[in-house]
């Protein structure tokens, strides 16, 4: 398949891991700021495994977590978020990196965390959850702007780890707004909430904060009548400090929170030297600012001393680490800057300092970050062409819903006048097995009139339009052998995609019945994919090359062809991808052959869960899937699974019949079943079954999983009666305990 993995997310490593461990890192707590021991006191007293702080912008929530950070004896951790984190496969590696520091059972699954659909909630979610679950010693776990990540999808892989959380231990999340789970937690008595009333500053902590402004010469009735108006709003409170120690009349402010904030923002700002007010502007483009990142995008040269500088001034800077290195503006104060930016400078202006920093961004292997502000800049078509050179690189990465947020905010019609963005999109959707999307993509790839191409170009395009069609063999496997052809005929040697074409010229050999034909075909395709570093064709040839071997009774081969496929996931952190479960079923069939039936049982159930999204979008891949797992299940005894996966084969022959070599193997091993019809065993777990498990980890109502999944409660009833039949249980926490005794979740 196409090259998932060639690189990383963020390219260069170096970029990517500071950046992490600034998310991760405790941040100082300033000591002269208002201290909120009272409630930490009695949070940290009331024992709730989780303690919730929600507030509007300016409540300080952010310095009350560093102070009961910096003041606690447990091991602390911290994890800082942003709206790019809105992905489980970013939430879930910043959540295991920073439980890291508590936990080595945490350390050693961090790469596990990028699972897709329902591994993310399957499996991934589970992992870094039994690793909080199994620390020993107590840990307090901090969470600062949690309302940036508000997609269900995060918050149900959010609510599984804080289900594990061990007494003696705390989870303490801060947001604007108290996460969605939170009521269905209230009722078990284990949450502690702090809201704005609570982190509201009365007369004395006013007159401490402004004495440490160096504003100590406002009259008690002023700052009482000061406090009043702000409504003890401490950021409101501290901008009335400034305003009264330059002099200006703090008394005066009346309002709405936003508008005092921005009428106040404007008298401090107003007071400093134009060039530092410009500096904070455009430097407010930058979520994570560091010197080397304002020098590139302001276009200047002494952006640290700038920087230090505010920092030193209280000017609203927030270092993000202990070097000093990186910083972000507080939230409604870069809000505020932003909107001084558009209005003092210009839309334009904006844009080409969004333009600047993606370009120093993609420069440095950040492309991710890159495609943030050419959207934020409005270069549609810049944009377009950096996401579909990222498409299934953050496929392999599990980053799919970031992806589809990227594609939401193009729209449509810059989707489809971008021919390799229409062929990603495809190829994601396809990869995945989502049916309603995976149609519709291929569809409007089909659309595309490529005969205005530049010659190269056009050759190009119809090479990537014929793996497509290979790969979902809609008009039979005599069509695909014609499409792999062309791709191999026209991919150059030197392509990326070489690996590819290889892959899908191997398989439509097999189906027109030439496997020793195949066999050096797929010999090729993971000599060049190894080279090239791409992971995914290893993983889908080499289980055919084992096949093949199986076939020829040499199975010592199968067993090194099997070995590599399966390393090939381990190594490469695919599980659960749809890609893979070729290579668990031959793998578990072979080690159930060599005598390991321990083994080939746990490959087996691996590779069971990993055919929920083989659907008829990759036909032949699917069905030799299943033909694979019911050969591992008859090979175990359990030839009652074999025949419910046959019946699952024979669902996907009704929407793809013409497949060539494989409907007779089906038909064959069918065949050789109905000579004993009596099957004792068990009866599997369907695919739709599989992806509503993960969600009885959860708390949701039968209602709210349905919409999760986009069926109806009733729908969900039936398959919840069914999960409970096949597994032997009567309750969801017997399902859950069932799932993970037989590798279907977590493992």
């Amino acid at each position: 398949m196409p090259d998932m993995l060639r690189e990383s997310l963020l390219g260069g490593r170096d970029l990517q891991a500071v950046l992490l461990e600034s998310k991760t890192q405790v941040p100082p707590w300033r000591t002269n700021a208002v201290s909120r021991h009272h409630e930490i006191d009695r949070a940290r007293a009331s024992g709730a495994r989780i303690v919730s702080i929600a507030a509007p912008a300016g409540y300080g929530k952010s310095t009350m977590l560093a102070e009961w950070a910096s003041t606690e004896t447990r091991a602390a951790a911290w994890a800082s978020l942003e709206r790019t984190d809105d992905d489980p496969a970013t939430l879930l590696p910043i959540l295991a990196s920073a439980c890291s520091n508590f936990s080595a059972v945490a350390a050693a699954v961090v790469d596990e965390m990028r699972g897709i659909g329902a591994t993310a909630l399957g499996r991934s979610a589970p992992l870094l959850a039994a690793a909080v679950a199994s620390t020993t010693d107590d840990f307090v776990l901090f969470i600062d702007d949690l309302h940036l990540v508000a997609s269900t999808a995060c918050q149900d892989a959010l609510e599984v780890i804080l289900a594990r959380v061990p007494a003696g231990s705390q989870v303490v999340l801060a947001g604007r707004q108290a996460p969605p789970f939170l009521a269905r937690l209230r009722a078990q008595g284990v949450v502690w909430e702090i809201s704005a009333e609570d982190l509201s500053l009365d007369v004395d902590d006013a007159r401490l904060l402004f004495d440490e402004a160096g504003a100590s010469g406002v009259a008690a009735t002023d700052l009482a009548g000061i406090v009043a108006k702000c409504e003890g709003w401490p950021t409101g409170l501290y901008l009335c400090a400034l305003v009264a120690r330059a002099g200006g009349d703090a008394t005066t402010v009346t309002g709405e929170e936003r508008y005092v904030a921005d009428y106040l923002y404007r008298e401090c700002i107003s007071r400093l030297p134009e060039p530092t007010q410009r500096f904070l502007r455009r430097s407010a483009v930058l979520e994570q600012v560091s010197p080397e990142a304002c020098n590139a995008v302001l276009q200047i040269e002494d952006a640290r001393n700038r920087l230090y500088e505010l920092e030193e001034a209280n000017l609203f800077l927030v270092p993000m680490d202990r070097k000093r290195s990186w910083f972000r503006f507080h939230a409604l104060f870069r809000e505020y800057l932003l909107a001084e930016l558009e209005k003092s400078e210009g839309s334009e202006a904006a844009a080409d300092l969004h333009r600047r920093a993606a370009t120093w961004h993609e420069e440095r292997g950040a492309p991710a970050f890159a495609v943030e502000h050419l959207l934020q800049a409005k270069e549609s078509a810049r944009a377009a062409a950096l996401v579909a050179d990222l498409g299934l690189a953050m496929y392999g990465q599990g980053q799919v819903m970031t992806t589809r947020r990227w594609l939401d905010d193009l729209g449509d019609d810059v989707l489809i006048a971008n021919p390799a963005l229409v062929v990603s999109r495809t190829w994601t959707a396809v990869l995945l097995g989502e049916v309603r999307e995976g149609e519709k993509w291929a569809r409007l790839l089909d659309e595309v009139d490529a005969s205005g191409f530049p010659d190269e170009d056009r050759v190009l395009f119809e090479s990537a339009r014929a793996m497509v069609r290979a790969a979902m063999c809609v008009h039979g496997y005599e069509q695909v052998i014609v499409d792999a052809a062309y791709a191999l005929e026209n991919e150059p040697v030197e392509s990326p995609w070489r690996d590819q074409a290889l892959h899908l010229w191997g398989s439509a050999l097999l189906l027109s019945g030439d496997p020793g034909t195949a066999r050096g075909v797929f010999a090729q395709a993971v000599e060049l994919a190894t080279v090239m570093q791409n992971p995914d064709t290893v993983i889908l040839s080499e289980p055919e090359l084992a096949l093949i071997a199986i076939d020829d009774g040499h199975w010592v081969a199968a067993a090194a062809h099997a070995r590599r496929g399966v390393d090939a996931i381990d190594a490469s952190h695919m599980e659960g991808y749809p890609t893979t479960a070729l290579a668990l079923a031959v793998a578990a069939r072979v080690a159930v052959h060599g005598g390991d039936r321990e083994r080939g049982e746990r490959l087996l159930a691996r590779g069971m869960r990993a055919r929920i999204g083989c659907t008829h979008l990759l036909p032949w891949l699917s069905l030799r899937v299943r033909l694979q797992l019911a050969k591992a299940h008859v090979m175990l005894g359990d030839r009652s699974a074999a025949f419910h996966l046959l019946a699952e084969c024979g669902r996907l022959l009704e929407k793809r019949p013409d497949v060539g070599s494989i409907a007779t193997q089906i038909e064959e091993f069918r065949a050789g079943l109905a000579v004993e019809p009596h099957a004792e065993g068990t009866v599997p777990l369907t695919p739709a079954e599989l992806r509503l498990l993960p969600y009885l980890q959860t708390h949701l109502t039968i209602a709210e999983v349905g919409q999760r999944l986009y069926v109806s409660r009733n729908t969900v009833s039936s398959q919840l009666s069914s999960i409970y039949r096949k597994l032997g249980v009567t309750t969801r926490g017997g399902a859950v305990e069932r799932a993970v005794a037989i590798g279907l979740l977590g493992a």
